[in-house]
């Protein structure tokens, strides 16, 4: 594959939306959820205005980005160093991704438990996007069901490039949410109000949809389904 060219296969079609909707769903989680309002005020400072709020939450996005990026190649490249698309492999990483599943569900607490970095950044601009780095770190293993997920797919996609971008869009899922309550808009925040009252049914909602993933792929059927969408879209070619 020519280095500067990513061709959408039908695998990733279907990868990227998952990708996505798993990030989204960790930026519902309760773990994060509830901390959004202290996240935005540390890394604007008190008192500051809309604008630098906004751009200290970009700031701090692209800090954890960046760390589930890496992750994320990694990821990719574990799998095409170590991996084989075998049913055996298959077997392994579908029980991980229904083990994470039942993680967000409740069982399994170790899974989600925090790790506390013993590091705080500067408040303001300056410490965003060491901030976004330091979440990524010290939250992944509460948020850890679904970025493992993602993780899995990643390293199942056996590319480092695809690996990224499966991370990208997970970072996006997880970041949008944050900027677009930092920008201001009213539906945003009372969206947030709503997720709250009704939290722990996104969370039963998520890990059903990574127990599903994970039995799909421990059965076989899912490796059967990315064939059949590659043969479908075969004809589209999409270069990022």
């Amino acid at each position: 594959m020519n280095p500067g060219q990513v061709i959408l296969e039908g695998s990733l079609l279907v990868a990227i939306p998952l990708s996505l909707l798993a990030g989204l769903i960790t930026f519902l989680s309760p773990c994060v959820l509830p901390l959004v309002p202290g996240y935005l005020g540390y890394v604007s400072g008190s008192a500051a205005p809309k604008s630098r709020v906004l751009a200290g939450s970009v700031l701090f996005v692209l800090g954890f980005s960046a760390v589930f990026v890496s992750l994320g190649v990694l990821a990719g490249t574990a799998g095409l160093l170590f991996f084989s698309r075998n049913q055996w492999v298959q077997l392994v990483l579908g029980a991980l991704v229904l083990l994470f599943g039942l993680a967000m569900i409740g069982q399994f607490r170790f899974l989600q438990r925090t790790i506390k970095l013993p590091y705080s950044p500067k408040v303001g601009l300056l410490g965003a996007p060491l901030l976004g780095v330091v979440f990524a770190l010290g939250w992944s293993p509460c948020i850890g069901p679904t970025l493992s997920a993602v993780l899995v797919l990643a390293s199942d996609s056996a590319d480092p490039v695809r690996g990224g971008i499966l991370a990208s869009f997970y970072s996006l899922g997880l970041g949008i949410p944050f900027l677009l309550i930092a920008a201001g808009f009213s539906w945003a925040t009372k969206s947030v109000g709503f997720v709250k009252r009704h939290i722990q049914s996104f969370n039963v909602f998520g890990g059903a949809l990574l127990m599903l993933i994970g039995l799909l792929m421990m059965t076989g059927i899912w490796g059967q389904f990315m064939l059949w969408v590659q043969e479908v879209t075969s004809g589209i070619q999409l270069v990022l």
